[in-house]
């Protein structure tokens, strides 16, 4: 039992040792791939995705700002204009023409001498300073950059937001004479967004220097109308910049979202980027589990193939220590622990118990005549011959050099001098050879029968003082002691 208690402490400790590195090593490896993904969508992912959807955004509003820069150098606009914007007619359908050719929202034209504002379908209005709604011409009057973009609700189209590029337009001699210009829906922009968002993998919006929300796909995917209800998001707008992209990471809804950044000067805006973290994390988690199910079944097929070598040398081990190597019987030390329990059995279930024990005779004499092997191979021989003669359930053992000793359960002393007796014809007709050399063998053997309240130690003495006699007979004989001597 305590070898058993101590291989399954060997084994618990192996274990301990197998999954404590596999779960050390698997998640060290996590950990490190975690923050390495992290850095590496922070630093290179994000930013370069943000710098490709800003440069979609400046391709996409190329045109449009090329389109304002060709009305405002228009020799027609502006010969129109230094006419005496003579048949508003003839603006009205240059405009038109503007709007179908290059499949724009609107477009428009304000004149600075009537301050009246043509668009493709008409007259508009007449535009007047105190006019909030107006604004964004006297703007674009003061500013000394040829255009700007702008969204504001057209209101030649119902208030529709509406992203314009204000072109200022100049007369020969360099004076401004009107504004200029074509706009996109925001609709249209939209659009636009959710072309980005499908082709990177990314969540993109815009939003003002307020942090409201100002653009969003078609697909909603930003439900809130302002950062400060976007989780952590708004304790960042602090660290927001003009001047460069930041990246950043905030937590929403349970998720770490990862964002990049940058201020759209065109529009005024900031572009946001981001992602869910744990998207990208999945695919990790996923291999972090698929090597602790490995190291689980190497753990235990190194557990399996621990435990069979250790039963074995156990087996073994055991086997060395209980029997005799030369012979194959149980050893003199396995001998005093069966003859303990066969005593118990005995008086348990008042059986009778005998002993023999057994001596080749003058085995000096064969080891110094054939050589120790030979004499290895009479022990051998003795040893198979007692197999033949005795029962499954009796204990035989090599006592020590040429002495071997047997328990016979359930054996009274007549029976066991009859086996006894057995055994030494045995041993006696037996041919011993070595080397074609027959080696004569005979053996003295002294049986002794269990008395009540006799231990272990004074039956073997009993059965050795037999076995003297029967030495002193003349060997190659049996004899037997018939009780215990009296205790004084």
């Amino acid at each position: 039992m305590k070898g058993i208690g101590d291989k399954r402490i060997l084994v618990l400790l192996i274990s301990g040792l197998l999954i404590g590195g596999f779960l050390v090593t698997s998640l060290a490896s996590y950990f490190v791939s975690r923050e390495s993904l992290r850095e590496a969508v922070i630093r290179n992912e994000l930013p370069l995705t943000s710098d490709n959807i800003y440069s979609e955004i400046q391709k996409d509003l190329i045109q449009p700002i090329l389109i304002s820069s060709v009305m405002a150098s228009d020799t027609f606009m502006r010969n129109w204009v230094l006419g005496g914007e003579v048949d508003p007619i003839h603006m009205i359908q240059y405009l038109r023409e503007i709007k179908q050719s290059y499949n724009a929202f609107t477009s428009f034209f304000v004149s600075e001498k009537t301050r009246i504002y043509y668009h493709a379908e008409g007259i508009l209005k007449t535009v007047h300073q105190e006019e909030p709604r107006d604004e964004w011409y006297f703007r674009v009057k003061q500013m000394t950059a040829p255009y700007e973009i702008n969204v504001d609700p057209d209101m030649a189209n119902q208030d529709a937001m509406t992203i314009f590029i204000n072109y200022r337009v100049f007369d020969y001699d360099n004076k401004f004479i009107g504004a200029t210009g074509v706009g996109l829906t925001v609709n249209a922009v939209r659009s636009l967004i959710d072309d980005y968002q499908n082709r990177f993998g990314r969540t993109v919006y815009f939003t003002d220097a307020t942090g409201r929300i100002v653009l969003i796909g078609g697909g909603n995917a930003v439900p809130e109308d302002h950062v400060e209800q976007r989780g952590g998001l708004g304790a960042l707008m602090t660290q927001w910049s003009r001047q460069e992209t930041r990246s950043l990471e905030y937590d929403y809804q349970g998720h770490k979202r990862l964002l990049n950044v940058r201020f759209i000067p065109e529009l005024d805006w900031f572009l946001l980027v981001e992602k869910d973290a744990e998207g990208d994390l999945a695919g990790i988690r996923k291999a972090l589990y698929v090597n602790i199910l490995i190291c689980i079944a190497i753990t235990g097929l190194v557990l399996f193939a621990t435990w069979l070598t250790i039963t074995r040398f156990q087996r073994r081990l055991e086997a060395m220590a209980t029997t005799d190597r030369l012979t194959g019987l149980a050893s003199r030390h396995a001998y005093d622990i069966l003859m303990d329990q066969a005593i118990r059995d005995a008086r348990r279930f008042g059986q009778p118990l005998t002993i023999v024990m057994l001596d080749v005779d003058h085995f000096k004499s064969i080891n110094d005549g054939f050589g120790h092997v030979a004499g290895d191979r009479v022990l051998c021989g003795v040893a198979n011959a007692m197999r033949a003669s005795l029962r499954s359930s009796d204990i035989i053992c090599r006592w020590g050099g040429e002495e071997f000793l047997v328990a016979l359960r359930n054996c009274d002393l007549a029976n066991a001098e009859r086996i006894a007796e057995t055994v030494r014809q045995t041993v006696a007709q037996a041919d011993f050879t070595f080397e074609g050399r027959i080696i004569p063998a005979t053996v003295s053997i002294g049986v002794a029968k269990l008395e009540p309240e006799e231990d272990a130690e004074g039956l073997i003495s009993r059965a050795d003082a037999a076995l003297y006699a029967a030495k002193q007979a003349g060997r190659n004989c049996v004899r037997s002691t018939l009780e215990a001597p009296e205790t004084a």
